[in-house]
């Protein structure tokens, strides 16, 4: 590797690290990795500088041995070609697919690979073709509904969560931007003007600027992080120390306002993960909400209220995912490196996921096909599409007689790792949607014990077998796993169906920010003709 004293300008420092990849790195990325302590920065902000050598051994270090070192930990049948390490975040969270957050998903262009008539060294021939049907029987979030819009193919979803089919059929409905549009205003400046809430957004405002001079003074950017990186300072310590220094300047504020923070003997999970305000400004919206008149523009009003929710529950940054316990104190904040503070006002994030899911949504107007999507809320080891769709979509289900559907692609639960309604929560306590907890498959509450392996493969087999009915000869499934119990062979020959090949990827972009080396499986199933 070179070793020069060369300095770059962010800008060029951008296209220096374009052509050293063989992909775009923004002068955002840049910037990003001087904030974050990754390389120094050098100069004034009026005219920063990088070292051309220490952007060269970051992206030595991280990228190029990347792939040789997760081959080494987890096998050499990985398959590169499937981490798409070369798309940027906005890449794999491109347009619908990042209208609500969900544990769990595939980013789109796994979808995409397996759906589209491109062929290549690991992907031999097509398996779907446009105005196929695909099927997919956990559809989570709506990922493969929203890709086979694209693709031109129509796709049918089932889920046992009523909350994940709605934000399916969300991503996938057709909206009046300019009503809804008008929709948004009219709720944002009520809520803007209500004099009850006028109180905690000047609060929130006075503790942002508290926090600002704090933070500016004792985690300076990038030097803290620079030195965090380099263990020049004892992170545990120092953010303990400061967090106390903080806390007297938070407490006065929150005396001066009289804000309300929690309720007393909560039985809910709202009660429980808002502070009191939080839930009197969630309900004002709701009950806004229910007045829209478009029904469609009324559901994603709904799914940006759920948005904002999910970042206004009190806790910290780092356990957003987790949810360990409620903070009613600011903290510091080892995701970013200074003191932050749990969130006393809706107005921020319904104003910013307001104009965010209004951006994604035209998006992928301009990219939608003539084709059909609908996600059915139900159990997928017994539901009868064709009696489900004669109530809901007529005119999809006049398409479905002419053709069967071409195939599934789908991930399934894993065992034991994530109990899908309880990550959802707080949208089923406002929105009355039904818990339908105790059908989920694999859930994390059951464990991963061999009773729930066992269990996890009936009910996954029972899943297929279902299934099948409405599939085509001929048939190809994609079923997205982390097998690490070796369970899919078994439920390939429950579901009298073979493994044709097995495509093991990489895991780069995890929901939960895991940075440990993680694979996949996409098991590629046909009917097995010999039985």
């Amino acid at each position: 590797m070179k070793n020069n004293a060369r300095y770059l300008t962010i800008s060029q420092a951008s296209k220096w690290a374009s052509q050293y990849l063989g992909k775009e790195i923004t002068t955002s990325n840049i910037s990003y990795l001087i904030q974050y302590g990754c390389i120094r920065k050098i100069g004034n902000n009026s005219s920063t500088q990088v070292l051309e050598s220490e952007l060269e051994n970051y992206y030595y270090s991280f990228n190029k041995s990347r792939e040789h070192a997760w081959k080494d930990k987890l096998g050499q049948d990985l398959n590169w070609k499937l981490s798409f390490d070369n798309l940027k975040e906005s890449d794999t969270t491109k347009h619908v697919h990042k209208l609500h957050p969900y544990k769990g998903k595939f980013i789109p262009q796994l979808v995409e690979y397996f759906l589209d008539d491109h062929t290549d060294e690991f992907k031999k021939e097509e398996f779907f073709n446009k105005n196929d049907i695909v099927l997919d029987p956990f559809c989570g979030s709506g990922t493969t509904l929203a890709q086979a819009n694209e693709l031109g193919m129509h796709a049918i979803g089932i889920d046992i969560s009523s909350f994940n089919s709605f934000i399916a059929n969300c991503k996938i409905s057709k909206y009046d931007i300019i009503s809804l549009e008008k929709n948004i205003n009219v709720i944002t400046e009520k809520l803007i003007k209500n004099p009850i809430f006028l109180k905690n957004i000047e609060f929130e405002q006075i503790l942002i600027e508290k926090l600002r001079e704090f933070n500016n003074k004792y985690f300076p950017v990038p030097e803290f992080k620079y030195k965090l990186k380099r263990g020049f300072i004892d992170e545990d310590k120092y953010g303990q120390e400061k967090e106390r220094l903080f806390l007297s300047i938070y407490k006065d504020l929150i005396k001066k306002y009289n804000v309300e923070l929690f309720k007393q003997n909560p039985k809910t999970f709202i009660e429980k993960w808002y502070f009191k305000n939080i839930i009197y400004e969630i309900n004002f919206v709701f009950e806004e909400i229910k007045k829209a008149k478009d029904s469609n523009n009324k559901n994603i009003l709904v799914l940006i209220l759920s948005r904002t929710m999910r970042s206004c529950r009190a806790t910290t940054h780092f356990d957003l995912a987790t949810l360990v316990k409620p903070i009613l104190t600011t903290y510091y904040c080892s995701k970013h490196g200074k003191i932050c503070k749990p969130i006393f006002s809706v107005m921020k994030w319904w104003k910013t996921y307001s104009k965010d899911t209004v951006k994604r949504i035209k998006e992928f107007e301009k990219l939608k096909t003539k084709t059909y999507q609908y996600c059915l809320s139900g159990d997928a080891r017994v539901i009868d599409i064709l009696s489900v769709l004669s109530k809901k979509k007529t005119h999809f289900l006049d398409i479905l007689n002419k053709q069967k559907i071409s195939g599934i692609f789908s991930s399934p639960p894993y065992v034991g790792l994530i109990d899908y309604h309880e990550q959802h929560a707080y949208a089923y306590d406002l929105f009355g949607f039904k818990r339908n907890d105790k059908l989920e498959i694999g859930p994390l509450f059951k464990g991963q014990g061999k009773e729930a392996q066992r269990r996890y493969v009936e009910n996954i087999s029972t899943v297929l077998n279902n299934c099948k009915k409405y599939l085509k000869e001929n048939y190809n499934v994609f079923l997205v796993a982390n097998d690490k119990y070796n369970l899919y062979p078994a439920i390939a020959e429950k579901s009298e169906m073979k493994i044709v090949n097995i495509f093991k990827r990489p895991v780069l972009n995890r929901t939960e920010k895991s940075k440990g080396a993680y694979a996949e499986m996409i098991f590629h199933l046909k009917e097995n003709k010999c039985l």
